[in-house]
């Protein structure tokens, strides 16, 4: 159950098949035997982890998992099964970062070969993942980060056939020896795409013509190895190609495809930081939580200061939140299809939302162990520095929010909610009672006029039509999640519809601050429509990013609220993680009514989204007291 923290001692894996079973336990077994001491020695030592390569070799656990069952060669435990790969996930994350880190970018650096039509490439890659190698995702550059139209990684053509690659990539984890390093880059003899330009207006596919995806080897004389950019047991390698031979058969990707395959990796690759982040997090908690309930001062358990009771609480209910969201995400991800592609934005809120509610958590922990999470014997140092860098990997904030902008108005106004358009013709700072009645009925009776409006209107009627799909299941079954190796263009994000998220706040409306939150969405649905960002506003970033945090709250809530009627989550923790929602909803509606670009209308409508959550000390102490049983449980052998 997620109210129930990952406790390696007791953790017994029964969702999965045997193999699975094994294979985790197995990994959590060698890190409990190594102990906390090596752990802690091998960080601070900046020790590479060759010792757990050797046993993910010995044991075949990235061979195994990380294998789709097309090149398998029969073996019936080699899949690519997300809901493991995110289990091994969070065991990783609560190891060590470093560890999840040489998992999470050889997941990269598989991604475009499992996406290629290259055979060959896909045969090599299989039998390396069998003998022990790791890969790498060749995308990073110094110079120009994320902007891939930009890249300086050219290819020479050759007369004979095939190309010379030179230039420079930046911020490769596990460059240093990958067997297979997944390479972007573009020819020398093809324009480059202004990437300035390309925000405005899409480039036509004879543009993307010289981009391509190839695969090159660390161990080749060509390749020059620079340096770690990072201090840390992880390698994050600079390296330079210098006339790198790349023949025909290395080639991947080419043109347009080159793009789809770096976007598509990143939504199967980056689905992961939510899981190691809540790894990290419940290692925290529960050095945190022992800590804090036995240290006495003043007479009293630092767990019986208001202050620490506060911080304690919210970070608890926050922790089941991630947890309670990512597992649902799961499901969403591996019952994806060219027809339901929903997970484009959940997938972007399990990199974003989750990885920053787990830094939030780390900051609050902070003051509840000061010194004490700085001593050289604690786990939490190394939370703090995997958890602050986990929203930052080369900009998961910044461009999972642009990401989950381009959603935002499908899923705000199902397409029987049309008649809120009508919101816009009064008069912006009309009173809030006003706007409110209107906007409800507008609101809840447009879902019973939806079938008449369909039947009179026929581009409505297949705009419900798309907007309806099966109930997606509880996914845990040992399936090979084919589909994420064939997303096919990562464009379209426009058609992508969502169906209505209100009835599931409605079923849990009986939960005082889910309500109270609901009254909020509902609210920020009215400012959308009778307040739309401007021309101007929809290309200043700024001000897109402080709509953005009070949007993706609602999917976020969304998906957590339906893991719970799946586990039947406590009431009482529901009721806290929705009094931390409607707190940090409020806080956010403030900071969209401070914008300077904000106009009057949108400073007064977001005046409307603010407030008070319903306080309930019984409830309170009741999940104060679930939190507080976790002291003691968990302790890492020394």
């Amino acid at each position: 159950m997620t109210e129930t923290l990952f406790n390696p001692k007791t953790c017994e894996f029964a969702e999965f098949d045997a193999e699975t079973r094994r294979l985790l336990r197995a990994t959590v077994d060698w890190f409990e035997a190594r102990g906390k001491a090596a752990l802690k020695r091998d960080d601070r030592e900046r020790i590479w982890y060759a010792e757990f390569l050797d046993f993910v070799k010995r044991e075949r656990v990235f061979a195994t998992f990380l294998t789709p069952a097309a090149e398998a060669g029969g073996d019936p435990n080699k899949r690519w099964d997300t809901a493991r790969n995110a289990m091994l996930s969070k065991i990783l994350g609560f190891y060590g970062m470093s560890y999840w880190y040489v998992w999470q970018v050889t997941i990269l650096g598989l991604g475009p070969i499992w996406q290629s039509g290259n055979a060959a490439a896909k045969r090599k890659a299989a039998a390396q993942l069998d003998s022990g190698e790791i890969f790498a995702f060749g995308l990073s550059e110094k110079e120009h980060g994320a902007d891939v139209y930009s890249t300086d990684m050219v290819l020479e053509p050759q007369p004979g056939g095939g190309y010379t690659a030179t230039g420079g990539k930046h911020y490769i984890g596990n460059g240093n020896l990958a067997g297979m390093v997944s390479v972007f880059g573009r020819r020398a003899d093809k324009p480059i795409i202004d990437s300035a330009k390309a925000l405005e207006s899409k480039p036509t596919q004879e543009d993307y013509e010289g981009y391509l995806f190839f695969v090159a080897d660390s161990k080749h004389k060509n390749y020059k190895l620079l340096r770690n950019v990072v201090d840390s047991q992880m390698y994050v390698a600079a390296f330079d190609l210098e006339q790198y031979p790349v023949a025909e058969e290395d080639i991947l990707h080419r043109g347009e495809e080159a793009f789809h395959a770096a976007m598509n990796t990143v939504n199967v690759g980056k689905f992961n930081l939510g899981f190691g982040a809540i790894g990290a997090c419940e290692h925290a908690y529960y050095e945190a939580i022992t800590h804090a309930e036995n240290r006495i001062l003043f007479g009293h358990r630092v767990t019986e200061f208001p202050q620490v009771q506060a911080l304690m609480t919210d970070s608890y209910a926050r922790l089941v939140g991630m947890k309670l969201y990512s597992e649902r995400a799961i499901d969403y991800m591996r019952s994806a299809n060219p027809e339901d592609r929903r997970y484009l934005l959940f997938n972007a809120i399990e990199k974003m939302t989750v990885t920053r509610q787990g830094q939030k958590i780390i900051e609050d922990l902070a003051d509840v162990v000061a010194a004490r999470g700085f001593e050289n014997d604690m786990y939490f140092p190394m939370a703090m520095l995997g958890l602050f860098g986990l929203p930052r990997l080369e900009g998961t904030v910044h461009v999972n929010m642009a990401l989950s902008l381009k959603f935002m108005a499908n899923y705000m106004f199902h397409p029987a909610d049309a008649g809120l358009a009508a919101l816009r013709y009064l008069p912006g700072v009309a009173p809030k009672g006003a706007v409110r009645a209107v906007s409800g009925a507008l609101s809840w009776s447009s879902r019973k006029l939806a079938p008449r409006a369909g039947a009179a209107v026929p581009a409505l009627a297949k705009e419900l039509k798309n907007a309806s799909y099966q109930p997606v299941p509880t996914r845990r079954d040992g399936a090979d999640d084919e589909f994420l190796f064939r997303q096919g263009p990562s464009s379209g994000l426009g058609r992508i519809r969502f169906v209505d998220w209100r009835p599931i706040f409605e079923k849990f409306a009986h939960i005082p601050n889910v309500a109270v939150f609901l009254e909020q969405a509902l609210a920020f649905q009215t400012l959308l429509a009778a307040a739309s960002p401007t021309a101007a506003q929809q290309r200043d970033v700024d001000f897109l990013f402080a709509l953005g945090e009070l949007f993706t709250a609602l999917p976020y809530a969304q998906l957590i609220l339906e893991q719970a009627e799946i586990e039947g989550t406590s009431a009482a923790v529901l009721d806290q993680l929705f009094d931390v929602f409607v707190r940090e909803f409020a806080k956010n509606a403030l900071t969209l009514h401070t914008k300077p670009a904000a106009t009057k209308a949108q400073q007064t409508r977001a005046l409307d989204l603010v407030r008070r959550p319903v306080a309930d000390r019984a409830r309170f102490d009741a999940v104060l007291a679930e939190a507080r049983a976790h002291a003691g449980a968990y302790e890492m052998n020394p």
